[in-house]
């Protein structure tokens, strides 16, 4: 493949299902899911005897259970998966420096330099393919392209327990017939508006003009036409270190009350900004998911101004991103808060005594004492009065989680 560059995407196939048959042989060949299974569960995977009765990841456990009333469905052990994926990666590490994980379950490796080592990508892709079935029983896909977005592409192409190859030379025999929706990026609402344009295969965007793309969705138009070219400059990035801490909740009965929202995104940003000071970390951007109860989800985020930890801060950015659609409000089903960018340190962390403001300091003296009584009498002990509107609720998937900064993020992707 050089003299391009050789990207790899290694996806394990229905990880937390196959984790489950390789450990209990009364359920191989049999469908399984993985996920809660409340009247709010949700499938966090489904094995390939799931799948062909219409199951699949991110999918309500009801409609799951209805589509195949005969699956067997377990809760899940996270720390099998996570021991799993850790002989995984140390796999995948023999190969090349240059691994980018994406979840649990996959990740991009650069093995452009690696093949005076290990031979051609293609023969990198079969070693690696080898080595995890022999080390932990179970198989993935491995795709093998130029680029990050080809690789990805490419890895679903024969799954499962797969490998496909996209050359630079056939790049656009195998991207024109696709669907649009094969794209990044290209969710519902992209789907919709490209339609508009008579746009409904790849090959359609790349001879539309990119002028009309572009006036018609921004830079995303610019980004799709690219994508349709199968142009994808993004490096494979080393760093290892998750950089997010989030907290997300799904509620038993959807929110109907605005306000009761806006509570409980004060008290998720209160949890998220005190678990971050907790880290010695400092974030840069904010965002908030919303799943309503039809289950359509959006995400927004906010790039600050400079780096904080504080609540205040924190809690500000969070509420403005939801109120910029609360006045088309319907019900509720998940809210979340997450931080991303995360430093150790904000960029004038010397001069931080004599710059910051009045308002700043006597955010951070609250911050200071709300941490300590939250340390000492645990995180109930306190509560912020734009939180006090919020009821107590139980939700399906307990209440939030940190991204460890230590470990790969951890976004399943079945």
């Amino acid at each position: 493949m050089p003299p391009h560059r050789a990207i790899l995407h290694v996806d394990m196939d229905a990880f937390f299902a196959s984790v489950e048959q390789r450990d209990n042989p009364q359920y191989r060949g049999k469908p399984l899911l993985v996920g809660g299974d409340g009247p709010r569960g949700v499938v966090a995977a489904a094995s390939y005897e799931a799948r062909t009765f219409g199951c699949h990841s991110a999918q309500p456990m009801s409609i799951a259970k209805r589509l195949c009333p005969n699956a067997i469905i377990v809760s899940g052990r996270h720390g099998d998966y996570k021991a799993v994926s850790k002989q995984v990666f140390e796999i995948l590490e023999r190969f090349s420096p240059a691994i980018q994980p994406i979840s649990i379950d996959e990740a991009f490796l650069d093995v452009t330099g690696s093949t005076k080592l290990f031979g051609s990508p293609i023969d990198i892709a079969k070693q690696i393919r080898r080595l995890v079935h022999e080390e932990t029983q179970l198989t993935c896909s491995v795709g093998v392209a130029p680029n990050k977005f080809l690789a990805k592409l490419a890895s679903d192409m024969n799954k499962p327990d797969g490998l496909f190859v996209i050359q630079p030379d056939t790049i656009q025999q195998i991207l024109d017939p696709l669907p649009v929706t094969k794209l990044w990026g290209v969710g519902p609402s992209a789907e919709r508006s490209l339609g508009k344009l008579g746009i409904r295969t790849v090959a359609d965007l790349r001879r539309m003009p990119v002028e009309t793309l572009v006036a018609r969705m921004g830079d995303q138009g610019l980004h799709l036409h690219q994508l349709a070219q199968g142009i994808d400059d993004r490096p494979v990035r080393l760093d290892r270190e998750a950089k997010s801490i989030s907290h997300e909740h799904t509620f038993s009965t959807d929110l109907k009350d605005p306000d009761e929202v806006r509570a409980l995104i004060a008290r998720q940003a209160q949890d998220v900004a005190s678990r971050l000071r907790k880290h010695q970390r400092y974030a840069k951007t904010v965002s908030i998911k919303v799943r309503f109860g039809d289950f359509e989800t959006i995400t927004r985020g906010t790039t600050l101004d400079n780096q904080t930890d504080e609540t205040r801060v924190i809690h500000d950015a969070a509420r403005s991103l939801f109120d910029t659609w609360a006045r088309s409000f319907k019900p509720v089903r998940l809210i979340g808060v997450a931080l991303s960018q995360l430093t150790e340190a904000p960029p004038e962390a010397g001069l931080f005594d004599q710059t910051e403001g009045t308002e700043s300091k006597k955010s951070r003296a609250v911050d200071r004492v709300s941490d300590a009584i939250a340390d000492k009498f645990g995180k109930d002990a306190i509560a912020r009065a734009s939180t006090l509107r919020a009821k107590p609720r139980h939700g399906a998937h307990g209440p939030g989680s940190v991204t460890p900064l230590d470990q790969p993020p951890e976004e399943p992707n079945q």
